[in-house]
């Protein structure tokens, strides 16, 4: 037998191996593995951190997404060791208070986590965090996001008259005192206020402190505005405009309309000025009268 009859002979013989063996493995290649579904619980949110002021509320808006086997409930709770916060988890339409929420396999529910400050009270700047968990009702599938409120200060502050008026009388080469306050209602301290009028030509204006280091939160200040017209000014209205500036919140304004009286003595002057005027008439009368 030649050699190559040999080789041709065992070409086909491996051949033949080949075809059996990809008859054998194809069917067992064939099957198909049954797959699970795995239990995955998500929650998630595009925006886990949201900025605002002192004494806003925080709205969190989140994606609860169950991936498993049929429905399932779960229990919802925020846990949040703020003194001065309260958080609710939201839900529905229109939105209620909601402890737990039923999802079905591979459909998105959106909840809403409210975060908001105790009445009365103005946290001071700062991240104050939050976290929501769901948790399924055997307790074996759980699912937590963080949140996250950034407070930023909130300036209220105010200049004002103790009166509440927006006029005054005064005597023209004296002193008149208008009694006028600063005061903070923000959640944190003003600093370096100072004071300035804007006044007719000739008059001067004084501020009882000249000006005030700082004002805390809740706290205020007594300014004693002294007003000194100048004695030769015409009696009558004019406008006269005081102003507060404060480092953290600008300018505050208080527009005045002060009626200008003339002094006490003058009118006595006048009073004599006019009798005198009158006696002399009447003397006159007499005299032409004896003619």
């Amino acid at each position: 037998m030649s050699s190559s009859t040999v080789f041709r002979r065992a070409v086909g013989m491996m051949m033949l191996v080949i075809m059996l063996v990809t008859l054998v493995v194809s069917p067992v290649a064939a099957q198909t593995t049954p797959t699970t579904t795995p239990n995955t619980l998500e929650l998630v949110t595009k925006f886990p951190i949201f900025e605002g002021r002192s004494g806003d509320e925080f709205d969190f808006e989140v994606l609860l997404r169950w991936s498993g086997p049929g429905s399932k409930s779960f229990a919802l709770a925020v846990n949040e060791d703020l003194p001065q916060w309260q958080a609710v988890v939201l839900g529905g339409y229109p939105q209620k208070n909601i402890s737990a929420i039923g999802v079905e396999p591979e459909v998105s529910e959106t909840i809403t986590v409210k975060m908001s400050p105790l009445i009365g009270e103005m946290p001071e700047p700062g991240l104050y965090k939050a976290t929501l968990t769901a948790t399924s009702t055997d307790g074996t599938i759980k699912a937590s996001v963080e949140l996250t409120a950034k407070v930023i200060a909130k300036y209220l502050f105010a200049f004002y008259t103790t009166s509440g008026r927006l006029d005054m009388e005064a005597t023209a080469g004296k002193e008149n005192h208008l009694a006028t306050r600063i005061q903070n209602t923000g959640s944190t301290s003003v600093t370096n206020v100072t004071f300035l009028a804007t006044k007719p030509e000739g008059w001067d204006v004084k501020f009882v402190p000249e000006d005030v280091a700082q004002v805390d939160t809740g706290y205020a200040s007594e300014i004693d505005v002294i007003v000194i017209p100048p004695r030769q000014v015409v009696p009558g209205d004019y406008m006269l405009t005081i102003s507060s500036f404060g480092k953290e919140v600008g300018k505050r304004d208080i527009e005045l309309r002060v009626t200008v009286l003339t002094p006490t003595v003058w009118g006595w002057v006048g009073v004599i000025i006019v009798l005198l005027v009158i006696a002399g008439l009447v003397f006159m009368f007499r005299q032409l009268g004896r003619r």
